[in-house]
Order: C-alpha cells, then sequence, then structure tokens
C-alpha cells in the first residue's frame, strides 16, 4: 500500500471518527437463537440467486468516491416543499416564527426522518448476517454476503450524511425497535426473510420512492436514488427465497406469519408520526398528532409506504382474506395490482 493511499484512509478514518453532540450512543445486546446451517454443496442450485448475486457485484458502489460529499447542505432551508408538513396551514404552524421556528422544524423532521433511516439500516445489517447464517443453498449465502456488505455501505452513507450536514441524531422510534427486536430475536428463517426482505426492505422501498420525488436537496436525492438501486435486489431476494414456502404451510403456523404481517405493517405505518420531534421542539403532542391524522399529504404517504408490501405479501399467498381485512382496514389495498418490482 503506498503512503498516499495510507494518508486517504486515515483521512476517512478521521472523518468517520467526529461525533455530533446531540445523538444517541451507548450499545445495546439482545439473546438471540437460530439455527446455522453448514452447506457442503457449493454448487449452484438456484440460478436465480446466483443470478441476483452476480448482478449484485456489478452494481457495488463506494460510498465514500460515489457520494458528491462537497456538496453544500443547508438543514434549515426548505429542503422539501412545506406544503407537505403535516402541520402546514393548521393553527400550530401559523403560530410558529418564519425565521426561527419553520426552519428549526424543517432541521428536526429532516433529521428524525434519516435517522430512523440509519437505525433500520442497522437492524438490517445485523438481520442479513443472521440469514446469511441460517441460510441452506451456497447461492442465498452468496447473496447474503452481498446485501451484508450494501447495507454496511448504507449505515456508512446515513451516518455520515447526519453527522456532517444535519448534525443531529435521533435515537430509534418505538416501534422500528420493536419490530427489529423481533426479527432479530426470532428463531425461525423464514421470519427474518419475511420480516426483513418483504416487510422493512418493502417499505423503505416505498418511502425512498417518495423522498426521491418530493426532495430538492441534490445530496439526499443522489444517497436515495444509490440506496434504491440496492434495496429492490434485496425485496427481489425475500420473494424468491420465500417463494412456495406458505402455500402449503399449515393453517396454524400460517396464522402466526398472517398475524406477524398484519402486527409489523401498523408499526412501520407508526414510525412516520414524527412524535419524538413534537416533544423535542415544544409543541402540543397531541395537536400535532391530530393534524397528522387529518394530513392529506400524510394519508398519501402512509399508503405509498405499502406500495411494494403489498403486492409482493400477495406474490407470497400471504394476502388471505385474513390479511385483506387488515389491509382494508389500513386502506392499503389498492396496491394489490401494482407493479411488485421497484
Amino acid at each position: 500500500m503506498s503512503t498516499s493511499q495510507i494518508t486517504a484512509y486515515a483521512a476517512i478514518a478521521a472523518q468517520a471518527a467526529k461525533r455530533v453532540e446531540d445523538g444517541p450512543g451507548g450499545t445495546q445486546q439482545l439473546r438471540v437463537g437460530h439455527p446455522l446451517t453448514y452447506t457442503w454443496n457449493y454448487f449452484s442450485e438456484r440460478e436465480d440467486l446466483r443470478i441476483l448475486y452476480e448482478k449484485s457485484k456489478e452494481l457495488m458502489w463506494n460510498g465514500q468516491t460515489r457520494i458528491a460529499w462537497n456538496t453544500p447542505v443547508d438543514p434549515e432551508a426548505e429542503n422539501a416543499p412545506d406544503q407537505l408538513n403535516p402541520l402546514f396551514s393548521t393553527p400550530i404552524w401559523n403560530r410558529l416564527d418564519p425565521k426561527r421556528d419553520i426552519p428549526r422544524l424543517r432541521r428536526e423532521m429532516a433529521s428524525y426522518t434519516v435517522s430512523n433511516f440509519l437505525h433500520g439500516e442497522q437492524g438490517a445489517l445485523l438481520a442479513t448476517a443472521q440469514i446469511l447464517e441460517a441460510a441452506p443453498t451456497a447461492d442465498a449465502k452468496l447473496y447474503a454476503a452481498a446485501q451484508v456488505f450494501d447495507e454496511a455501505r448504507h449505515v456508512e452513507v446515513y451516518d455520515r450524511y447526519l453527522r456532517e450536514k444535519m448534525e443531529i441524531v435521533y435515537p430509534i422510534n418505538v416501534h422500528l425497535k420493536t419490530l427489529l427486536d423481533t426479527i432479530l430475536t426470532d428463531s425461525r428463517w423464514d421470519f427474518k426473510f419475511l420480516g426483513m426482505q418483504i416487510m422493512v426492505e418493502g417499505l423503505a422501498l416505498g418511502a425512498f420512492g417518495v423522498i426521491h420525488q418530493t426532495s430538492n436537496e441534490p445530496l439526499i436525492k443522489q444517497i436515495t436514488e444509490m440506496i434504491m438501486q440496492d434495496e429492490s435486489r434485496h425485496v427481489a431476494f425475500g420473494v424468491l427465497s420465500l417463494s412456495d414456502t406458505y402455500r402449503t404451510m399449515p393453517a396454524a403456523e400460517l396464522r402466526d406469519r398472517e398475524d406477524f404481517v398484519i402486527e409489523s405493517s401498523r408499526m412501520l405505518r407508526d414510525r412516520f408520526l414524527w412524535q419524538e420531534v413534537w416533544e423535542r421542539v415544544g409543541l402540543p403532542r397531541k395537536e400535532c398528532e391530530a393534524a397528522v391524522d387529518q394530513s392529506q399529504y400524510m394519508s398519501m404517504f402512509r399508503k405509498l409506504l405499502f406500495s411494494k408490501i403489498v403486492p409482493n405479501v400477495k406474490r407470497l399467498g400471504l394476502l388471505t382474506p385474513y390479511v385483506r381485512t387488515a389491509f382494508q382496514e389500513l386502506d392499503v389495498l389498492d396496491f394489490e395490482h401494482a407493479e411488485a418490482e421497484a
């Protein structure tokens, strides 16, 4: 390794060591237990997964060099139209100081949203490592290894964006944390695929699509576009791996999966209510939550979050009458016949 390479890598390490004054810290341990599977058949048994693995290798990217980190970002600017804020034009919004309160609210809400993307990507990193251990074929293990690297890259770029551009990192939302804990501690291999690859990654694709279309901040748009390319493969990995798993499953076991899809959908929807932001900036929480419930944009946004989940749940044979009723209550059945691919 040359002296210039060592110097460049040292600079990257120093940059990664920079901390924000305002953010969570420490570690937490969970007791997890799931089967670890050796496979002694190293030849390809699943052509579709091997193709996905080859595609993943070709599309790898370096978050340090592919992202335009020198792009200036004003975290308090109107980086997305204020009209999309669920408080816009409400009595709460009209009481805010346009020079002090509104710029701060923009920064806090953007930081909260990206922070939970960051925490979700760490959950995906850990869950995919478990999938690698449990996967029964060489093809699945190789692709899972590629996804582990994808997730590490996503953690890296979201972390850097928050530290360098927003300078605020929020703790993980309680609903997201509960769902990640459930996925990581369940011993059943298909729950990890269903929870992470179909539900969490599927919702991420829906959310990223909305952000990419509505944001006018070029750096987060570039980051979102790069990550969406990876996430589409991750969802495909889940769909391919779970194909036909649920169509012949005994009714009692299938009900566990149906309940999980329903409950995780509710938790994922409630992840985007910004309760922590209202408390942090000193706004009346109940009044803000009521504004979110009544917001036409938030109603559309919550529906779009499920634009990839619903068709893929159907592809797996899990859009049963029981799940269909719950999705009807969530008002997301419009996506039943939507394009499942990103």
